[in-house]
């Protein structure tokens, strides 16, 4: 298995043939992980994940003003591999599992800025009514979203049998460009939650690259273990830009 990886990872890296003096074309990217972009109910188990819509407004805000640009996770690539040209200050907002709060208040706080964001789907969150729902993924590739794949029904990868594992990372993938006519070019670990077997699943299926939970910036040279900035909902605009502030350094 450690060698299959290795010839894997070695396999990716001559393909993008990185150059030595390719100098900040290399540069690491922060990608923001957001989830539900609302208050949080009462009883929500998990408050962290809920950012307000004001707060987000206000962290977009001190971005713009602090000249960040919003890309696309295949931006980055694209110009990680010298095929594109990022912006001296990109930053890239993805948001996991698939919420009408993207829609409903992401969606419009980015567009306002002509940015757009990566939406990680998971497939099983087009169905409830509290999910996203077909239309409003529609909206947001008319906007310029990226939309990636984060499995059918968010399990944890390194608990499963080959079969399933087959099934939540290529099968997403194809459910979605099948739904979408899009590229769905990356994959987003459920819960941060991988290991090789499940790297090796990604890379099979044909992603060029796939996102964490763990922090710090996305590096060019980490594509299949991407670090993500978290962004928690007592964070706000100061939370959020010292965190950034302290990556820099």
């Amino acid at each position: 298995m450690k060698t299959s990886m290795l010839t894997l990872i070695l396999g990716v890296a001559l393909v993008l043939a990185f150059p030595a003096e390719a100098g900040t074309r290399l540069q690491p990217v922060p990608i923001l992980m957001y989830h539900v972009i609302s208050s949080p109910p009462a009883n929500a188990a998990y408050a962290e994940l809920y950012v307000p819509r004001a707060a987000f407004a206000a962290q977009v805000g001190w971005l713009a003003a602090h000249h960040y640009h919003a890309v696309t996770l295949q931006q980055a690539f694209d110009a990680w591999r010298g095929a594109a040209r990022l912006p001296s200050k990109p930053i890239i907002f993805s948001f996991d599992d698939g919420y009408l709060s993207q829609v409903r208040s992401a969606l419009p706080i980015l567009k306002a800025r002509h940015w757009a964001g990566v939406l990680n789907l998971e497939v099983r969150n087009l169905q409830p009514v509290w999910g996203i729902r077909p239309p409003g993924v529609r909206k947001l590739i008319a906007a310029g979203w990226e939309i990636d794949a984060h499995t059918l029904t968010h399990r944890d990868l390194t608990t499963v049998d080959a079969t399933r594992l087959r099934e939540e990372v290529a099968g997403s993938r194809a459910a979605i460009r099948k739904r979408f006519g899009v590229p769905v070019n990356f994959f987003c670990y459920p819960a941060g939650r991988y290991d090789e077997t499940v790297i090796a699943a990604v890379q099979q299926a044909g992603y060029l690259g796939a996102t964490t939970t763990r922090y710090g910036l996305a590096r060019p040279g980490e594509l299949y273990t991407l670090a993500r900035v978290r962004v928690n909902g007592s964070d706000g605009m100061r939370g959020l830009a010292a965190k950034l502030e302290a990556l820099a350094t």
